[in-house]
């Protein structure tokens, strides 16, 4: 994808945006593309020094930017009820982009709370959070919470009787499944806003294929890959960088378009790359009668609710 096809973004001069992970990857990415359209952009990640580096980078590359740092730690339940009460003070938030994840943990390992560590800290970490700032998000209407999907939700079906894959652990399946359960919680969240009537936007998005070697190079923390020229080129056939696998995220969260419930990613072959666009997700990923069991055992888990009609 070239640099003349990235989409326009609004002037977000007063808007607030928080977004999980935004320390490296994607994260940084839609942090930086919002703070250079002037939004103030709070970054909610586990590591200070991490988010130190990433704020260091915004400013370099957007002048002028109204960026700070909220720990959030996804995997420990604790931490994700601090922050949401540090983020909820803050005021009006106009999107919040629940992007944290954890991608390979090389074997089964849990969180602080005794979840697998891909499901509790890409699901259940964010599901607490959006529930207990959820007061604070409807307390004003338009706000977006944007969920990052991916094509991985296509390759598996949940297993709502083995959520955490405690009797057979595979890590790509873990990760797919993980995926799919925050899409579908995002989907089921969609109608359950409806429903209340709220006016708040349950969004979803996807980066396509984006890897760190096509993405400009920006000094944050730990040093994005760069590979070599071959790595680049064969990326570069199916692929996009990070900064282009941004855009979807962005739009979702920005874009005056963009609708609760839709799910958005990159417009090109099998949504690997290409300009942001309204996506299909498969038909599973809104199936309500597998929301509702998820929901109900995200509750139990976290013990975190939403106060929304079901």
């Amino acid at each position: 994808m070239n640099a003349a096809r990235r989409p326009a973004r609004p002037a977000l001069t007063g808007r607030t945006i928080v977004v999980t992970g935004g320390t490296g990857g994607l994260g940084y990415w839609a942090s930086e593309q919002l703070a250079q359209a002037g939004a103030s952009v709070v970054i909610a990640a586990r590591s200070s020094e991490k988010g130190a580096a990433a704020l260091a980078s915004l400013r370099a590359h957007a002048p002028g930017a109204d960026a700070r740092f909220v720990h959030l730690d996804l995997a420990e339940l604790g931490s994700v009820q601090r922050a949401a009460e540090e983020l909820s003070a803050l005021g009006r938030i106009d999107a919040l982009v629940a992007n944290a994840g954890v991608l390979a943990t090389h074997g089964r390992t849990e969180t602080a709370d005794g979840f697998e560590t891909m499901i509790g800290t890409n699901f259940l970490g964010h599901f607490a959070l959006i529930g207990r700032m959820m007061p604070a998000l409807a307390a004003h209407p338009g706000t977006r919470v944007v969920h990052l999907g991916s094509i991985s939700h296509e390759f598996f079906r949940l297993d709502l009787d083995d959520l955490q894959s405690a009797r057979r652990f595979r890590e790509f399946r873990s990760y797919g499944r993980s995926k799919l359960a925050v899409m579908t919680y995002a989907f089921e969240l969609d109608r359950r806003l409806r429903l209340a009537g709220s006016g708040v936007a349950s969004i979803v998005a996807h980066p396509g294929f984006s890897v760190d070697e096509l993405a400009p190079e920006r000094d944050i923390l730990p040093r994005p890959k760069r590979g070599n020229s071959i790595t680049r080129t064969a990326y570069r056939t199916i692929g996009q960088g990070k900064d282009a696998g941004a855009w979807p995220i962005v739009a979702a969260a920005v874009d005056p378009e963009a609708e609760s419930g839709q799910y958005w990613g990159p417009d090109g072959w099998r949504q690997l790359k290409g300009a942001p666009a309204v996506v299909g997700a498969k038909a599973y990923a809104r199936d309500p009668a597998i929301a509702r069991r998820l929901w109900a055992e995200a509750e139990r888990l976290t013990g975190v609710e939403h106060g929304l009609p079901d």
